[in-house]
Formats: C-alpha cells, sequence, structure tokens
C-alpha cells in the first residue's frame, strides 16, 4: 500500500518509526485508543444518520471488526504485561475535526465526517505499513501486516459512502482540500510522539 494509491500527501518522518521501535508499548496502548475511537465514530455516525439506510449497513460490520481490532491490541499488551493507561489528547484528530462544517447543512457535516475517517485509516493503514515492515518481532510485524489490510478497505469505504450521499465532484473537490491539511497537520506534529497519529 503505497502512499499514492492512499492518496496522501506527506509521508510518515522516518523517524518515527525508529521511536516507535524502541517504545512499542507506548505505541500499543495508543494503537489501543485509536481502535476504541474508530467504533465509535462509526456508531456516532450511525446514531446521527439513521435514515442513511446504506452508511448503517456497511458501517455496522466495521464496528464489530474495529472493536475487534481493540480486543486483539489488548492482547498484545497482555504479552507484555501492559495495562491499557490513561488515554491521551488526540491532536492529530482533534486538528482534522476542526474541518467539519458542523454549523451549515446537515450533508455537508456527514461529508465532512466520513472524509476525515477516511483520512483516518489512510493514515493508520500507512503507519500499519511501515510497522509491519520494520519491527524486529514477527509476529507484531504479521499482526501490523493484516491490520494495514483492513485500514485500506475501511479508507475506501468511507470514500465509497462519501461519494454515495455527495457527488463525485464535490467528494473529489473537499478531499483535495482535507488532503493538504492533513500534511499540514503531520508536518507540524512531533515525530517524536509516541502515537499512531
Amino acid at each position: 500500500m503505497s502512499l499514492t494509491t492512499l492518496g496522501l500527501e506527506l509521508p510518515t518522518d522516518p523517524r518515527w518509526v525508529d521511536i516507535a521501535a524502541m517504545r512499542i508499548g507506548d505505541i500499543l496502548i495508543d494503537h489501543a485508543y485509536c481502535e476504541q475511537k474508530a467504533a465509535s465514530s462509526c456508531i456516532s455516525l450511525i446514531v446521527h444518520y439513521p435514515e442513511k439506510t446504506q452508511l448503517v449497513e456497511v458501517l455496522t460490520p466495521i464496528v464489530a471488526e474495529e472493536w475487534g481490532h481493540f480486543q486483539r491490541v489488548l492482547k498484545e499488551l497482555k504479552k507484555r504485561d501492559l495495562s491499557l493507561g490513561r488515554q491521551r489528547k488526540d491532536e492529530y484528530v482533534g486538528q482534522l475535526m476542526k474541518l467539519v462544517r458542523n454549523k451549515g447543512d446537515y450533508e455537508e457535516a456527514l461529508l465532512d465526517r466520513l472524509l476525515i475517517c477516511a483520512l483516518i485509516e489512510a493514515r493508520s493503514c500507512e503507519r500499519f505499513k511501515i510497522l509491519s515492515e520494520n519491527l524486529s518481532d514477527k509476529g507484531l510485524s504479521k499482526f501490523y501486516r493484516e491490520l494495514m489490510v483492513s485500514e485500506a478497505g475501511h479508507y475506501r469505504t468511507f470514500l465509497a459512502l462519501a461519494e454515495t450521499y455527495s457527488s463525485k465532484e464535490t467528494v473529489r473537490e473537499r478531499w483535495k482540500q482535507f488532503l493538504h491539511v492533513e500534511a499540514e497537520i503531520i508536518k507540524n506534529l512531533d515525530p517524536n510522539a509516541l502515537r499512531i497519529h
């Protein structure tokens, strides 16, 4: 899964993986919360847009899948005798959420939320690929390879849902804006931070 395939404008700083490999426990704790929040985001979309039948049908199994990922990360933590620990403030997601047009049209807010979910999945996919290719722990490397494939599927699903409820032209235009902002956010985040994104 390449950066081009995912549409991301800026690759992860190469220093990130070295730090992540040295402090994999902290990365796993952060990852667990990311999976939990991914499930919660899908539930939130279903609750806010229950009349969108296709959205409900498509996101319901993703909720279960993301929660399954959360459970798998917990097992990896248990293997290392680590507890979940406290959730950190997610600066990356917090900045992305500022893009949502909450005061505007109901449909615009839906589009923005779907595109943010797609972006988060794309960046997670990119990071999981990096981890899968660079970790010396073969079991964990395989684990991240499997999750990378799953996140790539979710990324495509969110973009497809966006095109279900907005025109392709509107989605494409807004997506370009989001990609540019996401690159700026990534550029300004601390690469030494022990987080998935």
